[in-house]
């Protein structure tokens, strides 16, 4: 099943996204005039972060909800998919942050078609989920559908690499890697697991008959409290991100 995009939720929910995401803008440096490409640009928060630092910023995500939330905040914003980028030497470089973990059919064609957007060495600034990221999650996740007779691998909706594949990945797709970094970032969840899962986790509840899908949400919570939640109850996500920096090789 699909995974399900609302602006609105994502605002809510999800908010910590770019936040966090803004230390990722400063490793693209971006300079006054360049034209880059926001892949997975959401709702365009850190498009305009990196228009307001002088950049001109094409964005691209694969629902049209977002795109059409992005281009009411001013970005010029397209639906595009992530696996058919149509761009050829069109950008001095490509930012994607927490969208290529989403992208779980064909990472490879996915990263072809960066190298195509690119000029000459451009380069390609990204961060997603690494090996190991939301694990406490996922498992509950998985153990779940498991549980009512569903195969988790096919409902998982996320690719998280380790960082030796994806070094191999983007060198086979012709970039050069200057710098990847696998790092552990505990993450306070604002609206609690109950918000992360409406916003996130889709895919799982969606493939389970409608009538079941409150009974197991109260089950994978049950299964997570006892480690993601503190005697506050403040709940925090286990998030692992894998972060590079890497130019099109000439």
């Amino acid at each position: 099943m699909a995974q399900e995009w609302n602006p609105e939720r994502y605002a809510r929910n999800a908010a910590f996204v770019p936040e966090l995401g803004r230390a990722l803008v400063d490793l693209l440096a971006p300079q006054n005039g360049e034209r880059i490409l926001d892949l997975g640009c959401g709702r365009g928060e850190l498009s305009r972060e990196i228009a307001r630092r002088g950049a001109r910023v094409v964005g691209v995500d694969s629902s049209a909800a977002m795109v059409e939330a992005a281009r009411r905040e001013g970005i010029d914003a397209r639906q595009v998919d992530g696996y058919d980028l149509p761009f050829h030497g069109e950008f001095e470089a490509v930012f994607s942050n927490a969208a290529l973990h989403w992208m779980k059919r064909d990472p490879d064609a996915v990263i072809r078609g960066v190298h195509r957007a690119l000029v000459p060495n451009g380069r390609f600034v990204g961060e997603l989920g690494g090996a190991g990221n939301v694990a406490e999650i996922r498992a509950a996740l998985r153990a779940e559908v498991a549980a009512r007779g569903l195969d988790p691998e096919r409902v998982d909706p996320w690719f998280f690499p380790t960082a030796e594949e994806y070094r191999a990945r983007l060198e086979f797709g012709g970039f050069v890697v200057d710098e990847l970094d696998l790092f552990p970032r505990v993450t306070p969840l604002p609206t609690g697991i109950d918000g992360w899962l409406e916003t996130f986790a889709a895919p799982y509840f969606l493939a389970l008959p409608a009538e079941e899908r409150p009974t197991a949400r109260a089950r994978v919570i049950e299964r997570l409290l006892p480690t993601r939640c503190d005697a506050r109850g403040n709940w925090t996500a286990d998030y692992v991100r894998l972060r590079f920096r890497a130019h099109r090789g000439s």
